[in-house]
């Protein structure tokens, strides 16, 4: 296992984590750019078969977050290929992928078991609002009064906090299977104290990522009143793209702000380029 001892980050450094990733996202556009487009696909494909893909999908999350952190690692020596090389270097260490893998039955067993305690919490709100959604016969009036019902309101604040505190042992996790080569067991406890320990920089890089998406729905809202819908349909998609590139690349910088680690070097593709 790789030396690793906590590090105590001060409150200002959740702003800088944020900064530091659009840095990252500056130096590479395009190879980020692909990473998304690939497991944004990649998504959409598990997500169109039935039962199945949907668990596939969830099982797969840790991988997916850690390919992010793994091409924000490699992004700033080379091009494309050096940000798409994530696969590659991932791939190249098969004896962490079974604690990946582990690590994301463990996620959807956990995300299971949060939905139902939440389901049985709210009466079953958020599930009856969800029918009313899906139904072709519910008229607009009523899906309003549905969204301004106290219990439908209450229901989406008890998932918001349950998605919150759900993150939480699972946020450093991957980085910790792969870098700290840890069992899934151990990255869930260590990635848990990380983030109580740095609680005040986690509640400041919060803030700013809601005040970054604010600010985007601002800009997107000021282009439609401007410029029309179609415009602002046009924005939305690399806004969108930007948004969460950004914030997928900041989770390597959440972990070395919060980890003094030797890692294992992630295996350099090799090339023939002089």
């Amino acid at each position: 296992m790789s030396a690793m001892t906590f590090r105590a980050a001060p409150a200002a450094e959740g702003a800088t984590w944020v900064k530091d990733a659009f840095a990252a996202f500056a130096r590479q556009p395009l190879g980020f750019a692909a990473l998304f487009a690939f497991c944004a696909l990649a998504s959409l494909v598990l997500a169109s078969i039935p039962t199945v893909g949907w668990v596939v999908l969830v099982v797969a999350w840790p991988a997916a977050s850690l390919l992010f952190m793994i091409a924000t690692e490699r992004g700033a020596g080379g091009g494309i290929r050096q940000t798409m090389g994530a696969f590659a270097a991932l791939a190249k260490r098969r004896d962490r992928l079974t604690e990946l893998f582990k690590l994301g039955v463990c996620y959807l067993v956990a995300g299971v078991l949060t939905s139902w305690v939440v389901g049985w919490l709210d009466g079953g709100a958020f599930a009856a609002f969800l029918d009313a959604a899906s139904n072709a016969q519910t008229v607009p009036d009523a899906m309003a009064d549905r969204l301004v019902d106290p219990a439908v309101r209450y229901s989406f604040l008890l998932r918001m906090t349950a998605t919150a505190l759900l993150s939480i042992p699972f946020w450093h996790a991957p980085a910790l299977v792969f870098w700290g080569e840890q069992s899934w067991a151990q990255s869930i406890f260590f990635s848990t104290v990380a983030l109580w320990r740095n609680r005040a920089a986690f509640l400041v890089y919060g803030l700013v990522w809601s005040a970054i998406g604010i600010g985007f729905s601002f800009a997107l809202g000021l282009a439609v009143g401007l410029a029309g819908p179609a415009t602002g349909v046009a924005l939305a998609a690399p806004l969108m793209m930007i948004f969460w590139t950004v914030m997928y690349a900041s989770l390597w910088f959440t972990f070395v702000g919060c980890f003094d680690l030797s890692p294992t070097p992630t295996p350099a593709l090799e090339t023939n380029a002089p």
